[in-house]
């Protein structure tokens, strides 16, 4: 991703901290905030040939390196799932393992990778403008990986800077998150998020539904409207659950079901205590329900977020789920 291409609220956070002075950076929050792209934008700027105080050229040879991933001096440790969605190269041996179905792509950053980051941090930099090693998402480090980072971290080679990007920041070891500068993502206003969404191609309404749904974060409501997400069935899906149309998450995977349905449960629970709802509107959702109901649904959806990507049976999964959905959302008791 360019610099000319990132969202208003990445170029104002990689600004200030390039103005500040560390070798180890770790950007924390919600999902859909832009870790990633801040990441990815702090490495370019490390390594541009003719940096700026708002970040990196966009076209030297370093960043041209990066944009094409081919450049020496950046490390990318994601897990391989991940790479290959954005489209990051695996190493030989590993794209050899999954071309010849040795094996599946891994979800995890494998400490094979890892060991491989820690050599590369070692060595010489063949640019001339030091090494930058990028860790996204840095939850998915296992706990032998992350072990593997840590004697680096605390003690880096003159020219390496690290930037670990993580959406669940709580999970990474005490010992990794001590050894980094935290950062945490900024949000973006409703104004400054709803135009970035227009000039991605929603109209007002989708950009304004879509950032609802997404609880105000703009990348993963551009997400939910790629993935071909209609407003007005937002809109109508907490009454659809409530009334058992299981036509209402048509194509849609489990996971998705399984957030929509957790996005649903709390809104009701937040309007039964009298709160603000945060992914609905109130008026859109249904009357049913009570405290103790919607409370043992909260829990089942936990249970079933953590098998969600399981080879269930779809239909049979999907019929349970938008079953205990319907049951909650209508019961008295």
């Amino acid at each position: 991703m360019s610099d000319s291409a990132a969202a208003p609220w990445i170029v104002a956070q990689c600004k200030s901290l390039l103005a500040q002075r560390g070798h180890a950076w770790l950007l924390a929050g919600p999902s859909g905030l832009g870790q990633y792209d801040l990441a990815l934008a702090l490495a370019r700027a490390w390594l541009c040939e003719r940096p700026s105080a708002l970040g990196a050229c966009g076209l030297c040879g370093s960043c041209h390196a990066i944009d094409v991933r081919t450049h020496a001096d950046l490390c990318v440790l994601m897990p391989e799932t991940v790479m290959m969605d954005l489209g990051w190269p695996l190493g030989e041996s590993a794209q050899s393992d999954i071309d010849d179905k040795k094996r599946k792509a891994s979800k995890e950053i494998r400490v094979e990778a890892m060991r491989d980051a820690v050599e590369f941090s070692q060595r010489t930099s063949a640019r001339g403008r030091g090494k930058a090693v990028l860790v996204f998402p840095a939850e998915r480090m296992n706990v032998v990986a992350a072990n593997a980072l840590l004697k680096t971290l605390e003690e880096p080679a003159g020219d390496v800077r690290f930037v670990l990007a993580s959406d669940a920041a709580y999970q990474l070891l005490p010992t990794i998150r001590s050894r980094c500068l935290a950062h945490a993502m900024t949000w973006p206003s409703l104004e400054v998020s709803v135009a970035w969404l227009l000039e991605r191609g929603l109209n007002e309404e989708q950009a304004r539904v879509m950032l609802q749904a997404a609880g105000g974060r703009p990348q993963d409501a551009l997400q939910m409207f790629e993935a071909k997400a209609d407003a007005q069935a937002w809109i109508l899906l907490p009454k659809a659950i409530a009334s058992g149309d299981l036509g209402a998450f048509r194509d849609w995977s489990a996971p998705q079901v399984v957030s929509a349905l957790q996005k649903l449960c709390h809104d009701m629970l937040a309007l039964k205590v009298g709160s603000d709802t945060r992914f609905f509107d109130a008026a859109d959702l249904p009357a049913g329900g009570s405290i103790a109901s919607l409370t043992d649904w909260a829990k089942a959806l936990a249970d079933s977020k953590r098998t969600a990507e399981h080879p269930f049976n779809a239909g049979l999964m999907m019929e349970a789920l938008v079953s205990q959905a319907q049951n909650a959302l209508n019961s008295g008791y």
